[in-house]
């Protein structure tokens, strides 16, 4: 009667040890998760009301306007360039790399969350052995030759009793959430290079058009000139003069086919095709920027992928903290082993073939000479140095935002001075025509009038190229419409369910948050 209490003793002593397993399994050593404070200013300097009324078409939107959105290049109203920022969100390669990447550290979350649960192994074997006559202690089995066959099954867990393993998992998330704030800043940034590679192109239109229909004003002055000199009123002097300026800007009017085609070819790359069997038909620019809404800046820290990364960085620098506080205590392990052994195969799956233990195990480090207390060193001064990006991301972005809105500002007014500037340019072209039929001024008078006419114009075009280029930027500082609500949640990282591959934002539905899952909560 003796071996039956004994065996109700272990069962009732494993028992009560993996309930205070279980019961340790909520400790968690990892400091409160808070966001790291950050200074935001109460307005935008650049701003103030003196600077949002209309000024040559630009503006920063009403708050009644409506905010930037997912298809923010549709502010611009240009067909052509919607098509291109769609193609970008399905063929770019970076924004390719980057869903794979992300699919990747979704992966990596699973792969933690693995070690909430046992491992359970099996390692059936059928093992033909010879037992040597010379080294045989027993004479009944010297030189003799069976089978085993055996069928066992291991199983081990390890406790999470110190949090290390939901702390690995919260670094785990945080990262997935890195990097899909990563997929979201690339196609913003992505889509930004595309619409200022865009309108470059289109400015290097402008400027082609411009050049053309100086190239014709140039041919019109040297007809003249030719017939002035037959009459004897002009010198071969000018008609050399004419020619000479002519072919410089016939030149000039060739040379712009380089950078257009570079721009091509670069937008080609950006929406995933060849760049040989890409082109793009000529459309000059020459509308002005749409007025932008802003927003307060307090929302920067929620409209801006790399702020999310930032503060993603911190918390999963923080959950790191909670994984080396953990190695300072004893790692308990509960393992397991049953199976079937027998040496004849009509035996093996009979009942007195069978084996099993089962019990715990503890190991705990005495001495590693500062190892742990290092790594927690370590991680510590991680954390604080992701809190340190984190403001300088923050301090950074609002800088942005001002710089762009400055350009914008600014350009407006020099786009207005620069215009009047080509009124008086083509009034004093005129005169100097004038005078030169009459004789009464040479031919120098009125090449130093075209040229400093084609000179103020090609000046309006790059005015014009720079404010729409500008714009983009700006929207690029804003965020592009994105919004932090949108990082998947921790629940949502581990879903085994495939999110869409990289597609327009506006054709996919953004995960919805839950309560206490944010991306400034674990």
């Amino acid at each position: 009667m003796m071996v039956p209490q004994v065996k109700w003793n272990t069962q009732v002593s494993l028992a009560l040890l993996l309930a205070g397993m279980l019961a340790l399994n909520g400790c968690d050593l990892a400091p409160k998760y808070h966001r790291p404070a950050a200074t935001t200013p109460p307005a935008y300097k650049e701003l103030t009301p003196a600077d949002q009324k209309v000024t040559d078409g630009w503006r920063v939107a009403d708050p009644k306007d409506a905010a930037l959105h997912g298809q923010w290049w549709t502010i611009f109203g240009d067909a052509q360039l919607n098509g291109l920022e769609d193609k970008v969100n399905i063929s770019n390669q970076t924004i390719a790399e980057a869903f794979s990447n992300y699919m990747a550290a979704r992966a990596l979350v699973r792969e933690a969350r693995s070690q909430y649960f046992p491992t359970a192994t099996t390692d059936p074997s059928i093992v033909e052995e010879h037992q040597a006559a010379t080294v045989t202690a027993s004479s009944k089995s010297s030189g003799a030759t069976f089978t085993n066959y055996s069928l066992p099954f291991d199983a081990t867990w390890m406790p999470d009793l110190w949090g290390r393993v939901r702390n690995t998992v919260r670094a785990a998330s945080a990262g997935a959430q890195i990097s899909a704030g990563d997929l979201e800043n690339t196609r913003l940034s992505v889509g930004a290079e595309l619409a200022a590679d865009y309108f470059a192109l289109r400015g290097q239109d402008a400027l082609k058009k411009l050049l053309d229909s100086t190239v014709v004003a140039y041919q019109q002055s040297l007809d003249l000139t030719k017939v002035l000199y037959q009459t004897g009123i002009a010198s071969d002097e000018s008609v050399a003069q004419a020619e000479t300026q002519l072919k410089t800007v016939e030149a000039q009017d060739t040379a712009l086919g380089i950078l257009r085609a570079q721009y091509e070819h670069a937008i080609a790359t950006l929406v995933g095709e060849p760049a040989s069997t890409f082109s793009l038909p000529a459309l000059p620019l020459d509308e002005a920027p749409p007025g932008i809404p802003t927003g307060v800046p307090s929302d920067l820290l929620e409209r801006r992928p790399d702020i999310a990364i930032a503060e993603r960085q911190v918390a999963q620098a923080n959950a790191q903290i909670g994984v080396a506080r953990a190695a300072y205590y004893p790692a308990v392990t509960l393992s397991a082993a049953a199976g079937l052994q027998a040496t004849s195969i009509s035996d093996w799956f009979t009942w007195p073939s069978r084996f099993w233990s089962i019990g715990p195990a503890a190991a705990e480090t005495i001495f590693d000479a500062g190892l742990r207390r290092a790594t927690l060193e370590q991680y510590r001064a991680t954390y604080d140095a992701t809190v340190a990006n984190y403001r300088g991301t923050v301090l950074t972005a609002f800088q942005q935002v001002e710089d762009n809105l400055a350009s914008l500002r600014i350009l407006s007014q020099e786009r207005a001075q620069q215009d009047d500037a080509v009124l008086s340019a083509q009034r004093n072209l005129a005169l100097a025509t004038d005078r030169y039929r009459l004789g009464i001024d040479p031919y120098l008078n009125v090449i130093t009038a075209q040229t400093a006419l084609f000179t103020n114009q090609q000046v309006a075009v790059n005015i014009r190229t720079q404010q729409m280029t500008a714009s983009v930027q700006l929207i690029l500082a804003l965020g592009g419409g994105w919004d932090a609500s949108q990082l998947p949640t921790p629940q949502q990282v581990i879903s085994r369910s495939a999110p869409s591959a990289p597609s327009s934002p506006a054709t996919s539905t953004p995960p919805a948050p839950t309560n206490g899952s944010g991306p400034a909560q674990q």
